[in-house]
């Protein structure tokens, strides 16, 4: 009986020692956030401020890589065109390079200018908001990651500031019409990114898998779709992640972008058709002419949110860090390298050791993905940006990813609900045939590429008589078309975090503020 207990323990100790092996790296990570803070500004006017803030910096880094990254390369690794372990160095690899080499010298000291900095004219009142903005930001996302829901990192630093700021300065320090466009984010970047995911994958479908020759289909239209690709991806890092280097108005980067799109349809045109040469003509094949693309798409989505978000993790350092080495609050801070640094390793480390949880969430329990419906979430992710960008549009690319992700599932469902009501109208148009014609015309009518399908169902409507159906029976056979391919429990859990990211960021941060003041002062 003792045996059997300790048998017992000794197994429970094992399945908890790789948790306390990601604890102990990450703690590690923030200790020497701390021993480097400390020896360089331990003797500064509230050097030890300063290496607090470093510390929550870190943390937030950490959870911006658990949770954020995994909408760049979920769907690459949900379509299994990279493996868990690929994923990771890719993203992690990507994300780091683009914070470094193009994440910004500057950032705006109050995110997105949902507070008056004028109303706060107490410089360690302001490095208050923003430690508790930051460690609020970076424990909502922390709680979400456990719940495995992706949420935005931009909303939780949003409501950071805001409730820490309500908490300094009152109401009237908010800016309230800022807060309402923020809030129809919530609505416009599902939405779009679903609608631009559900068409692309539309597209792909109607003019290559419903084609009786696939293949052919696939060397016609699969080098045109990898330069659209190209050409979108390349206007979105020239647009938003290559800004620090080369700051270009918009047609200029759409120019440069068609540039790269042509040049890469003449590289890839040969290898496709030499390709395709060797496959069968089935989807699964077609699938496979995807899945470099989708690599390539995962590790640019991966250098433009390192680019563009890493702001998240080290803006408000960045700003608690120009208050205290400089003095005074200002709208816009330097970001030293060390801070750079700081978000850079934090998001690869978080994203290696938590990261895991939420790439299968998007890539494989919301609804099921190939390659094909991959592609069409990636070029969803770099579209919607670049039209909310020229538009003025508040998008956040968590809820474009995940919206996209939600698009691709429900045009499949609405496909599948579609085919059944045709294959049970050509059943009941032959009711009383013998079973070996309805085969062979279902044989038929499954080969038959779009337009084909539909002369042959115009042809039966024809010859049909049709029977008058009760409210009720139209009521049952629609649920008996309607098959859910869109796991409803993932839709709710995601959309209820989504509301409530801004509210509760924001009621932890106002604790947090009352809580710091309360021991500062």
């Amino acid at each position: 009986m003792e045996l059997k207990n300790i048998n017992q323990i000794e197994s429970a100790a094992q399945s908890g020692r790789p948790e306390l092996f990601r604890l102990g790296i990450g703690l590690m990570f923030i200790i020497l956030i701390m021993m480097y803070t400390g020896y360089e500004f331990t003797e500064i006017h509230n050097g030890l401020m300063l290496v607090a803030a470093a510390m929550i910096g870190g943390y937030m880094a950490l959870n911006i890589g658990a949770n954020d990254v995994a909408n760049n390369v979920g769907p690459a690794v949900g379509s299994r065109a990279l493996t868990m372990t690929g994923a990771i160095i890719i993203a992690a690899t990507f994300e780091a390079a683009g914070a470094l080499v193009a994440g910004g010298d500057v950032v705006s000291t109050i995110k997105k200018g949902i507070i008056d900095p004028a109303l706060i004219n107490n410089t360690e009142v302001f490095i208050w908001i923003m430690m508790a903005a930051l460690l609020a930001g970076a424990i909502w996302l922390n709680i979400a990651t456990a719940l495995g829901a992706p949420v935005s990192t931009t909303h939780s630093i949003v409501g950071g500031v805001l409730g820490a700021g309500i908490a300094a300065g009152g109401m009237g320090i908010a800016n309230w019409p800022k807060m309402g466009t923020i809030a129809a984010s919530w609505v416009i970047s599902p939405v779009l990114g679903g609608i631009i995911a559900a068409a692309f994958l539309y597209l792909i479908k109607r003019t290559i898998t419903y084609r009786s020759d696939m293949i052919t289909a696939s060397n016609r239209m699969v080098p045109i779709l990898i330069s659209v690709m190209a050409w979108a991806f390349s206007t979105y890092l020239v647009v938003k992640g290559l800004k620090k280097i080369w700051k270009t108005d918009f047609l200029t980067a759409l120019g440069v972008g068609l540039v790269i799109a042509i040049t890469i349809y003449v590289l890839v045109k040969p290898m496709i058709a030499r390709q395709a040469s060797k496959l069968s003509n089935e989807k699964a094949s077609v699938n496979r002419l995807f899945t470099i693309p989708l690599i390539f798409a995962a590790a640019l989505l991966s250098f433009a949110h390192g680019a563009n978000d890493v702001a998240n993790a080290v803006g408000p350092l960045a700003a608690i860090n120009d208050a205290i080495v400089h003095g005074g609050i200002a709208k816009k801070a330097a970001i030293p390298l060390w801070v750079m640094m700081v978000g850079a390793i934090g998001i690869a480390i978080g994203l290696a050791l938590y990261g895991p949880k939420l790439i299968r969430t998007v890539g494989s329990e919301i609804t099921e993905l190939d390659q094909m419906r991959a592609f069409s979430i990636a070029m969803a992710a770099s579209i919607t940006v670049i039209v909310a960008t020229q538009f003025g549009l508040p998008v956040s690319s968590t809820h474009i990813a995940v919206g996209a992700v939600f698009g691709v599932g429900f045009l499949r469902e609405f496909i599948k609900a579609s085919y059944a009501r045709m294959i049970e109208d050509i059943k009941d148009h032959h009711e009383g045939a013998d079973h070996e014609v309805i085969e062979a015309f279902l044989n038929d009518f499954r080969r038959a590429s779009v337009d084909e399908k539909g002369r042959m169902l115009a042809e039966l409507k024809k010859h049909k008589t049709e029977a008058e159906l009760t409210k009720k029976e139209r009521k049952g056979l629609k649920k008996i078309y309607h098959k859910e391919l869109v796991k409803r429990s993932a839709l709710m859990k995601i959309a209820a975090a989504w509301v409530i990211t801004v509210p509760a960021s924001g009621l932890m941060a106002a604790m947090l503020f009352y809580t710091i003041r309360g021991m500062m002062l």
